[in-house]
């Protein structure tokens, strides 16, 4: 089976759009590939991240890793501070990319904002520690957004000098995208053409999955709409961007089409839609809830888990790294 990575910052619990358009489509892959999953606590800290907070967050990201379906059984779960060989071979990578490479990545803009001496030299370079973690594992397959297809290109250009610089042509292979059909890509609730996002200061404008009845009732209730009925036909969703994300909400949770949502909703105002859709998150989220908290009552055996994971993915990685440290010439320990 091909080897699949992917990894997901600590930001506590996740948001139903990290849950529809990433976590969820993971499961799967369980069965049909060799699939390792992480918790990128390395990459969290290139901006401050309170040490007690950022302990509780990543329990909560674990926790409901599992409880949204990642099997410590059927996968590798780990977190990435607890495997070492991470931190290596991004500091080879690190003197592998170019300057110029670095400065292309888009995301580093973004995130530094206007004042990027401010920045942390771990956030500059994080896009290599991105790419070690990926060939740590020789995975060539990656899931990721929109966001993320530039790191994965440049994890490509690391991996291809690396291998002529050193003379060995297939040491590290080749990482492609991994498409997984259409992915639910979920939209703010207060700005239909803005990504939900945990960053967000409204907390008015997404799902958490940890989210009870009251508070899902309230969010949708007041998630921004138009004054128009639902269409019959996606067709009419086209300019409504806000009608479009719920719509999607609703059939991605109830495992059908926008197609057959607005066949039975079509024509209807939003305030009975509304009622259907809360009732809709409340029933599929409530599974998931029930298994974050039950894990969560028991830090110790989760943590134990997590350790069990981090062996499983050392000795993966441990042999990878080891031999390119060989490769750059490095004395063995």
């Amino acid at each position: 089976m091909q080897r699949v990575f992917s990894g997901i910052q600590p930001s506590g619990i996740p948001t139903l759009g990290n849950y529809l358009g990433a976590i969820r489509n993971w499961v799967p892959l369980q069965d049909t590939h060799d699939a390792i999953y992480c918790v990128v606590d390395l990459h969290a800290i290139t901006v401050w991240q309170d040490p007690k907070a950022l302990q509780t967050q990543t329990r909560e990201m674990a926790a409901t890793l599992i409880a949204c379906g990642l099997d410590p059984k059927r996968c590798i779960l780990f977190l990435q501070s607890h495997v070492h060989a991470h931190a290596r071979l991004a500091w080879i990578f690190n003197c592998v990319a170019r300057l110029g490479w670095l400065n292309r990545m888009t995301q580093f803009k973004d995130k530094a904002g206007k004042d990027r001496e401010a920045a942390s030299a771990g956030l500059y370079v994080y896009p290599n520690l991105m790419a070690a973690d990926i060939l740590a594992y020789k995975a060539t397959l990656v899931p990721v957004g929109d966001d993320q297809k530039q790191h994965l290109e440049l994890a490509n250009d690391i991996a291809e000098k690396f291998n002529h610089d050193y003379g060995v042509p297939d040491f590290f292979p080749r990482i492609e995208p991994l498409i997984q059909g259409v992915a639910a890509r979920v939209m703010s609730l207060r700005d239909g053409t803005k990504k939900m996002s945990k960053s967000d200061p409204s907390d008015q404008s997404r799902i958490n999955l940890s989210d009870d009845h009251d508070a899902i009732a309230l969010k949708i209730r007041r998630a921004k709409t138009d004054p128009e009925p639902l269409p019959e036909h996606v067709s009419g969703l086209e300019a409504r961007p806000e009608a479009r994300n719920l719509v999607g909400i609703l059939a991605a949770v109830t495992g059908t089409l926008p197609e057959n949502v607005l066949r039975e909703h079509g024509g209807k105002g939003f305030g009975s839609f509304k009622e259907v859709l809360v009732e809709a998150l409340v029933a599929h989220l409530a599974p998931i809830q029930a298994e974050t908290r039950r894990l969560l009552d028991d830090p110790a055996a989760l943590e134990a888990l997590l350790r069990q994971g981090a062996e499983r993915a050392a000795a993966i990685a441990e042999p990878i790294v080891a031999e390119a440290e060989r490769v750059v010439g490095f004395l063995p320990r």
